[in-house]
């Protein structure tokens, strides 16, 4: 029987449905989402298997205009995971008007001649019946103005679960023959210190506003697996990691009057990742001021990034 495999770039401007997309494909949840613009810092491989296809698919930060050394080097990571890959998914909401900064990936994409390229209208589960045709017609002048027309364009909701079969079915399609990537029980390559990191961060930054969420960063200090006492016992992790800020008075919102909001993040956070791991965990939180990281070549490298 013939095998196809395919690399998919999912991109897009910040909160348009990419990350909420790429756990509805997975069927699992393998990326954080928030409320927040650009929570995705790391191209996260997302890895759909099925018999006779396997689908990688890439989540990345959303592509905004720089104001840090951070966002210049999130959006050349969108750059070069749109390299190479076999396609490319941008996604647009279907309750926000097409504009600029849309316009500006699609340029981008269309640079890509090889790639599949398909429009992802998001949330239509929001919309009304009348919004959605007028966005699909808007998605195809935006195809024309940059130069090339979409392979297929796909109103879904990631939410709830409404036409995903239908991308996936499509991207399958338009693999091209090739042996499975990963071993067919995989959902993710994201290193397990990166995942955790992101699931603390993720519960940090959930109630906090303004420029605190950009502020945030999350390292994972140790992680240490206690021995069993019998073999059938549940695993248990000690887990210590740092919550980086860059001022001080971030510090003190995101620790809370005595404490109580980090016991909050603390609790949200074990929640999620003792599903991870399937296993109990202590979970030790440190906040930390590191200033202005996100413009410091120094702190950048140290948190895993690559300024630009």
């Amino acid at each position: 029987m013939t095998h196809k495999s395919a690399f998919v770039a999912i991109v897009g401007r910040p909160n348009t449905g990419k990350s909420t997309l790429v756990n509805a494909l997975v069927g699992e949840k393998v990326v954080i989402t928030s409320h927040h613009p650009n929570t995705t810092r790391n191209a996260i491989r997302g890895i759909v298997t099925r018999p006779g296809f396997q689908l990688v698919v890439v989540d990345t930060p959303g592509v905004h205009k720089p104001k840090t050394l951070l966002g210049g080097a999130l959006n050349s990571m969108v750059s070069e995971n749109m390299e190479s890959v076999d396609s490319i998914v941008l996604c647009i909401p279907a309750i926000e008007e097409i504009g600029s900064g849309d316009l500006f990936i699609a340029k981008e994409i269309a640079q890509h001649k090889s790639s599949k390229k398909i429009c992802a209208v998001t949330m239509i589960d929001m919309a009304t019946k009348e919004i959605v045709p007028t966005q699909l017609m808007a998605a195809q002048k935006l195809a024309k103005q940059a130069g090339f027309e979409w392979d297929d364009i796909v109103p879904l909701s990631a939410k709830t679960d409404t036409q995903v079969q239908l991308l996936i079915d499509l991207l399958a399609t338009y693999a091209p023959e090739s042996p499975a990537f990963y071993p067919a029980d995989m959902t993710s390559d994201q290193e397990l210190s990166t995942h955790l990191a992101d699931l603390i961060r993720e519960a940090a930054i959930a109630d906090v506003f303004e420029e605190v969420p950009h502020s945030i960063a999350v390292m994972i200090d140790e992680i240490s697996e206690r021995e069993k006492r019998t073999p059938d016992e549940r695993p248990f992790f000690d887990i210590h990691a740092s919550i980086i800020v860059e001022r001080e008075s971030q510090k003190a919102i995101i620790i809370g009057n005595k404490g109580e909001r980090l016991k909050s993040v603390g609790i949200a956070a074990r929640s999620e990742i003792e599903k991870k791991l399937r296993g109990k965990i202590f979970l030790g939180l440190h906040v930390k001021v590191m200033p202005n990281w996100q413009s410091d070549a120094k702190a950048l490298s140290k948190l895993g990034f690559t300024p630009q």
